[in-house]
């Protein structure tokens, strides 16, 4: 049975998305998740101060919804922690104008769970 998804866009900025010659905005739909960071100090080099910075799980990510797909960054939905999360997508490719600044992206990157379910199954 298809599901009619619906996109929640969950990066803090508006997203574009190109397909063809159709292009879909998404405004922002609620907070952006990040990754927990942990930095540990580790001196200086030169005057500047220089830290270790370990990246943890997401925060901030909501919990799974039948028919919705969040749309977040790549370093949330690409974390090992998330990698069974069917609902995790990020921009695609990047569109830039003749300045070099992005305007939209090429469809959407699956996460890796995302990704399986879309093998195994028809989502569209």
């Amino acid at each position: 049975m298809k599901i009619k998804m619906k996109f929640k866009n969950l990066t803090p900025h508006s997203l574009t998305i190109v397909e063809g010659e159709t292009s879909t905005l998404y405004p922002v739909d609620g907070p952006a998740p990040r990754l927990a960071v942990d930095r540990a100090d580790l001196g200086q080099i030169g005057g500047i101060s220089v830290v270790r910075s370990t990246m943890g799980p997401p925060t901030g990510l909501p919990e799974p919804q039948v028919g919705v797909i969040l749309i977040v960054s790549a370093l949330v939905a690409e974390h090992p922690s998330v990698a069974n999360r069917s609902d995790l997508a990020y921009p695609g490719e990047a569109i830039r104008d003749t300045h070099g600044r992005i305007v939209g992206a090429k469809g959407l990157c699956a996460g890796p769970g995302l990704a399986r379910h879309m093998l195994m199954e028809d989502l569209l």
